[in-house]
């Protein structure tokens, strides 16, 4: 058997030419690390003998020293696993692409990640639109095996948000949606269905902004209404997780988590349906007819007409965000504090990505 068949019968390393100069290299996110370290070698040194120094790694993953000491080109543009990166991103990883595979025939990319599939799936299906604008005839092939690859392996394993991404991307590109360059202000969070996390049902749910937390008791049957006042600036890449508080220890689990750009958004009202929201959609706790929406307007002020969304007698609003069990940190830093990615209290976090405007 060949080094690379070894290595993928062991289940720790996976290989895959997508076409024949875009490459797929993929760890499983628990593999250990000195069995990581040895396959990165040996990878390494079969893209050295096949491709030279005509070969581009791109990081996907966390910022790693062994593999730009090892690899004679790295950049690095990684993001949290199970997450959409930032549309700002999705174009510079697409322009370093095509600049690299346009400067020489010889060239080839390889796409390094360590963890689920779905991050090398964005790039790979953000590329596949981004290459068909000024792609030749000749090049058909390599975009439907870039298709193939999308939707057969790392589709199927990216979450809803990363699907999404790839949408916008899609839409930006070819015209079919149109830039929003207006900030929008968040009123309104509405649950329709709040998951069973308790055996005894119900439970408390918490949404957190930046200078308050709002607690919400409620069942599967309950649509619950979380008002923000005066409206929340949005502007850019949003990410926002939901959390349930456990009763019995100091610790929490995700309800939903969901991103979406304001570039992209036309509507002051947004529904996410639960197969539109990130490991939800897979969850049998969260009710199938749940949903959640979210009420915009064009300014702080309080949206007339809509007296009848207020908060509930179930929701209390606690101005205390100092609790350890609250606090959640943007995902900028995540290469230097690494646990930052996984989740584990109970919360509701609204937090800008990224700045706008969209750069492409």
């Amino acid at each position: 058997l060949s080094l690379m068949q070894k290595m993928e019968e062991s289940n720790e390393v996976d290989l895959v030419y997508i076409t024949e100069r875009i490459i797929a290299l993929s760890f499983p996110g628990a593999t250990e690390e000195h069995r990581y370290n040895v396959h990165l070698r040996e990878v390494t040194s079969m893209l050295r003998s096949k491709h030279q120094q005509h070969y581009l790694l791109l990081n996907l993953s966390e910022q790693r020293h062994d593999i730009t000491k090892q690899n004679p080109r790295v950049l690095d543009f990684g993001w949290p696993d199970h997450h959409a990166p930032s549309l700002d991103k999705i174009c510079s990883i697409c322009k370093a692409m095509d600049t690299w595979l346009n400067a020489d025939p010889h060239n080839v990319v390889v796409l390094h990640n360590k963890g689920n599939w779905g991050r090398t799936g964005v790039v790979v299906g953000a590329y596949m639109h981004y290459s068909n604008l000024s792609a030749s005839a000749d090049q058909a092939l390599d975009r439907f095996a870039m298709k193939r690859f999308y939707e057969d392996k790392a589709m199927h394993m990216g979450q809803p948000s990363q699907r999404r991404y790839v949408h916008y991307f899609a839409g930006l590109l070819s015209g079919h949606i149109k830039i929003n360059n207006k900030p929008l202000f968040l009123h309104h969070v509405i649950m329709h269905g709040v998951p069973n996390f308790e055996s005894k049902g119900g439970g408390c749910t918490h949404c957190y902004t930046f200078n308050s937390s709002v607690n919400v008791q409620g069942d599967s049957h309950t649509s619950i209404c979380i008002t923000i006042e005066p409206g929340l600036l949005l502007k850019g890449d949003i990410l926002l997780k939901c959390y349930h508080k456990r009763y019995q220890n100091p610790s929490r689990d995700v309800i939903f988590r969901v991103q979406f750009h304001t570039c992209a958004l036309h509507n002051l009202a947004l529904v996410f349906t639960k197969n539109d929201l990130d490991e939800t959609f897979k969850d049998e706790r969260f009710p199938e007819y749940g949903k959640v929406e979210f009420i915009f307007s064009f300014g702080p002020e309080k949206i007339k007409g809509l007296d009848h969304l207020q908060n509930g007698p179930s929701v209390s609003v606690d101005y205390n965000t100092e609790d350890p069990l609250i606090r959640w940190d943007s995902y900028e830093n995540f290469n230097r504090r690494c646990e930052d990615i996984k989740d584990g209290q109970n919360v509701m976090v609204i937090w800008p990505c990224t700045p706008f405007p969209l750069m492409c």
